[in-house]
């Protein structure tokens, strides 16, 4: 683009020398120093066109970032309760699993003596039951003291507390105990995926003692992702659920993915920013969770006057407009620029109108002109 404009400079440039000095250049010399003027092969030799700005609708937006991520239900963290060994396991990370497969088989003492507690005390639930309605029945009829009975009453409760504290256990551990007996006590317990989806992460290997509550694996149902976004503070306001987004992955902003916010955050973390979640109206087949995002978050459209992104000029840390005072003479001026879409830019009110005229093409060659008068 640099190149376009000097090449354009050096057109005009030669344009000027092969004449006399015109009429404008020497009002220029006079005037202020924000006007420059052009002959009329000076116009066309670089191609600078003048028109009206336009007046239509300007989309606000708001650019934030964020990362791709899953809703906490979504994402699984294995462990096994007991503790033990980890017998074997055929995951690998990005494996997909079925909700209710078999994903490891673990192996410990423990195992073992658990279920034989439970058997145990199960049996001794079945006599003190028999012991209890037989105490009970005589001391109905004060064949036995109350305090006999109330020792086996005492002694039977709490042996049904401790069969039932070994139940709970052994339903945690995925063993059924209506179905366990004396002769199919076994040494071995598989682990079984909660959930539709792949395999996020291993943290063991196989023969590795895995502690109570230590993470072996996670798994992550991709199904339903969702866009979570930071939104700094000054523009929480501007945002409300329902709105709607747009959001490229960093690099791979060729394909734009549309989202709704869904959720605001009514929290602010230390950097003065809310989380903001978006769901995908579809559902991408190639996103992973983590990847970052680059996302415009959607406001309501308002009317303002338009111009074409070739009619303004960077200057220093301003943006500038060619605006027509006179024939063929035009003045920089200083205008704030809003949102820029399908090659048009909002100027902000207040400068120009919608029936002043400017130069709408190759604004730049103005610029090199005025800049290089005032070297000269």
């Amino acid at each position: 683009m640099k190149l376009q404009y000097l090449s354009l400079f050096f057109l005009l440039t030669a344009a000027s020398c092969g004449q006399k000095k015109s009429s404008h250049d020497t009002t220029e010399s006079s005037q202020d120093p924000n006007l420059v003027s052009f002959s009329e092969s000076e116009m066309n030799t670089g191609g600078i066109t003048v028109g009206p700005p336009e007046k239509g609708m300007a989309s606000a937006f708001i650019k934030v970032s964020g990362v791709i991520s899953v809703p906490p239900q979504n994402r699984v963290s294995i462990s096994f309760p007991s503790g033990g060994y980890l017998h074997s396991t055929n995951l690998v990370q990005g494996k997909r699993v079925r909700k209710g497969e078999a994903i490891a088989t673990m192996q410990d003492q423990s195992l073992i003596q658990l279920q034989q507690d439970f058997l145990v005390a199960q049996t001794k639930v079945e006599f003190l039951k028999k012991e209890y309605d037989r105490q009970k029945a005589l001391n109905e009829t004060k064949t036995t003291s109350d305090k006999a009975f109330e020792q086996v009453e005492s002694e039977y409760r709490t042996q049904r507390i401790q069969m039932n504290s070994l139940r709970e256990r052994l339903i945690l551990l995925g063993i059924d105990p209506a179905s366990l007996h004396e002769g199919n006590i076994r040494r071995s317990i598989n682990i079984y995926s909660p959930i539709d989806g792949y395999v996020s992460a291993i943290n063991v290997n196989v023969g590795k003692y895995v502690d109570p509550g230590e993470i072996m694996f996670e798994l992550i149902n991709s199904n339903d992702l969702i866009l979570e976004l930071r939104v700094f503070e000054k523009d929480i306001p501007s945002i409300s659920i329902g709105q709607r987004v747009k959001a490229n992955i960093v690099n791979q902003s060729s394909e734009t993915y549309e989202a709704t916010i869904q959720l605001i955050s009514k929290s602010l973390d230390e950097n003065r920013s809310a989380i903001i979640q978006c769901r995908f109206e579809q559902a991408p087949a190639n996103l992973i969770p983590g990847m970052f995002a680059n996302a415009v978050i959607e406001l309501k459209s308002n009317e303002a006057i338009l111009v074409p992104e070739d009619a303004i000029v960077r200057w220093g840390n301003e943006h500038y407009v060619f605006l027509e005072r006179g024939d063929q003479i035009f003045e920089m001026t200083r205008v704030d620029v809003g949102s820029t879409e399908a090659g048009k830019s909002e100027i902000k009110p207040g400068v120009i109108t919608e029936s002043d005229r400017i130069i709408i093409k190759n604004a730049y060659a103005a610029l090199m002109k005025l800049h290089n008068r005032a070297v000269n």
